[in-house]
């Protein structure tokens, strides 16, 4: 665990598609000025305020929304080590430690010096073609490969560090962080990886008369997936898929840039934010 942490020019942005989050986060921004904070609020699409982000002007960032505001905070903040405080108003919160109605007593506990500073392991991928980059990306969660619009599933060939591990008839590969381990990877079946981990996880999809076992890599292993047929995509962090062609090569490595996030408590929240989510899931059901 780091050592304390007490912001002192913190931004409060909104996720635009939920209308009550911009009224959480200028009451938030509100109660900051008043504890002599001069704390601005705006939308997470914001250019101005997402520019001046990535200049460093703000030691940290409220993300007022659900998981996927933090992780398109987690993606604008990375590069310039500004740490992410997310308050939940969305469904489950893997990524997040604070409720839409415990916000004021947590700000209370970063004033007092109980928060500190949890790093979370990127992934860099690349999408490499006859041996030329068409482009490179961070991934807070997971970097898939997977079958397009044609329902048939796909041919994929995994290599670890340059050697063949297997190869895949599936819908698809998930190479995914331990922060990754609780979203798409856990659906597909994966194990959930401690948050500090650094490993990549391997995970297939609906795999076909394949490995159908998760596998951990080492720390500091890349991983490259290779279509053997037509009809895959590559998506990072569910953004939009761009179209692979057969022999397309789309290499995973951990990244050079770190997300950081403000935590209270001792570690353990990670697993008591996790049972929490998993029994929440299970009420309704027969026991």
């Amino acid at each position: 665990m780091s050592a304390s942490f007490i912001p002192k020019r913190p931004i409060v942005t909104a996720y635009p598609k939920m209308p009550e989050a911009f009224a959480e986060a200028a009451a938030m921004s509100a109660f900051l000025k008043k504890n002599g904070l001069n704390a601005d609020h705006g939308s997470l699409y914001d250019e101005e305020l997402r520019n001046r982000v990535k200049k460093g002007e703000y030691d940290m960032l409220i993300a007022v929304g659900g998981d996927g505001s933090v992780l398109r905070a987690g993606h604008l903040c990375a590069p310039s080590r500004v740490p992410i405080l997310g308050v939940n108003l969305g469904r489950l919160g893997f990524l997040i430690q604070v409720e839409r109605n415990e916000w004021q007593d947590y700000f209370e506990k970063l004033f007092n010096g109980e928060g500190w500073i949890e790093n979370r392991m990127m992934l860099r991928a690349e999408h490499i073609r006859a041996g030329e980059s068409l482009g490179k990306s961070n991934a807070l969660n997971e970097v898939v490969v997977a079958r397009g619009q044609n329902l048939r599933p796909v041919r994929l060939t995994a290599s670890v560090d340059g050697r063949q591990l297997t190869s895949y008839v599936a819908d698809g590969i998930i190479a995914a962080t331990a922060t990754g381990s609780t979203a798409y990877a856990l659906a597909a079946g994966g194990p959930i990886l401690p948050p500090e981990l650094r490993n990549i996880l391997l995970v297939p999809i609906a795999p076909h008369l394949s490995v159908d076992r998760a596998v951990v890599l080492s720390e500091g292993s890349s991983v490259s997936i290779v279509p053997n047929s037509e009809n895959s995509v590559v998506s990072v962090d569910g953004q939009l898929p761009t179209p692979l062609m057969e022999d397309d090569v789309v290499k995973v490595t951990a990244a050079d840039v770190t997300a950081q996030f403000v935590r209270f408590g001792d570690p353990g929240y990670f697993y008591r934010n996790l049972t929490a989510h998993m029994n929440e899931n299970s009420l309704g059901f027969p026991r």
